[in-house]
């Protein structure tokens, strides 16, 4: 792939992110959006777990297409898009449901803790991780001595 196009791609993509973390107050059911915003002032909001769940579900899966978008542009490998897609679902199938259960106990685990598991849920924050892993594996091979 042309290297003009893989740029393209990446930027796209990288839109498509900042784009979801744009249109968060209008696009997304989150009524702990204000409640974090305003560090825990605020009352403890009222909320529908089925319409909750819903759009973190639905933001999550679109932070997971672009973050697996990303990871092609940089690295064309599909296998490591698989990883990232593996990797995000994993994670989201352990945190998600801690998320759930720390707001519907009133944050019994605390504030700070479910603020960082929010974080999880609807930011692609293992991007930042993932990125760097490949990377470095794409550095090591290329290096490594070739063998039979």
């Amino acid at each position: 792939m042309k290297l003009l196009l893989r740029i393209l791609l990446f930027f796209l993509f990288l839109a498509g992110l900042i784009g979801v973390r744009g249109i968060e107050d209008w696009a997304f059911y989150d009524p702990f959006l204000q409640y974090f915003k305003n560090e825990g002032v605020a009352a403890y909001p009222e909320f529908e777990y089925g319409k909750l769940i819903f759009s973190h579900i639905l933001r999550y899966l679109l932070n997971v297409l672009f973050s697996c978008g990303i990871v092609y542009a940089l690295f064309l490998n599909k296998k490591w898009v698989k990883q990232t897609a593996v990797i995000m679902l994993l994670a989201f199938v352990i945190i998600f449901p801690l998320y759930l259960w720390s707001i519907g106990t009133h944050m019994k685990i605390g504030d700070l803790l479910t603020f960082y598991l929010r974080r999880f849920v609807i930011q692609p924050v293992l991007l930042l991780l993932i990125i760097p892993i490949f990377y470095f594996q794409y550095r090591k091979s290329r290096n490594s001595p070739k063998t039979f």
